[in-house]
């Protein structure tokens, strides 16, 4: 089946809330690379999800707000951390396009518990920090556990003016779902809803990565980005997992 549009707005509703969430203060790095390369990083039933015949390893930093159960308000403290995570992007056999995380770094130890106990999401426990001066966004991170231990980044970008989406930008931000693998090995879609993402242009003024190298593409953070974008945020709600 053809892939589905690219609509800035989700092309359906998500459901029944089980979560809601904001992602705020969002850095998006991006590398072209061939589909091949990631298709082995893939669940069973999706394929690599292609624009102009590449597809993209995303690393995007943010800071996780307010995270709330079945409609009900964000929880305290563990619902809100930082968080860095790889991310390539998949299609499935009905079409529908998704992303799916090699890797995702907290820094609460309890969501990253609940999160590979339940969904059986890759969450690693790490000291992050965010830092803000001007227009400039600092994001670090070392990881703690389970590994590998220590593996570091720090990325840095200058955000500047509000960015006039085109198809590339959309593709890569308008995701309305995650691909993953339930504990009994069935790939499952977990559809989401937000508004229109508000973007802007971005530079890196400075890239010093291992969490790309410890999630198999270490070549990648050898070289610049080949897009980067940066977005205030978005609220977000998810609606409950549905089999492929």
């Amino acid at each position: 089946m053809e892939p589905e549009p690219i609509t800035p707005l989700a092309p359906r509703a998500a459901g029944r809330t089980v979560f809601t969430q904001r992602w705020s203060e969002l850095a998006f790095l991006h590398w072209a690379v061939p589909p091949e390369r990631v298709q082995p990083y893939l669940p069973p039933g999706t394929r690599p999800d292609t624009l102009d015949g590449a597809t993209y390893v995303g690393l995007i930093p943010f800071w996780m707000q307010g995270i709330g159960l079945l409609g009900g308000p964000g929880l305290p403290y563990v619902g809100s951390f930082h968080e860095t995570n790889v991310r390539l992007y998949s299609v499935d056999e009905q079409g529908r396009r998704g992303v799916v995380f090699v890797s995702l770094d907290a820094s609460r130890l309890a969501p990253v518990l609940a999160a590979r106990w339940g969904p059986r999401l890759p969450y690693l426990w790490s000291r992050m920090r965010r830092r803000r001066s001007g227009t400039q966004v600092t994001y670090t991170c070392r990881r703690r556990w389970p590994g590998p231990r220590g593996a570091r980044s720090r990325i840095a970008v200058s955000v500047g003016a509000r960015l006039e989406a085109g198809e590339l930008e959309h593709f890569l931000t308008a995701r309305w779902g995650l691909h993953l693998v339930d504990r009994g090995g069935r790939t499952r879609f977990w559809p989401n809803e937000h508004p229109t993402w508000p973007l802007h242009h971005a530079t890196v003024d400075e890239l010093d990565d291992g969490l790309l190298a410890a999630a198999g593409f270490g070549d990648l953070a050898a070289r610049a980005p080949d897009h980067v974008m940066f977005s205030p945020g978005v609220d977000v709600v998810f609606g409950p997992r549905l089999r492929r």
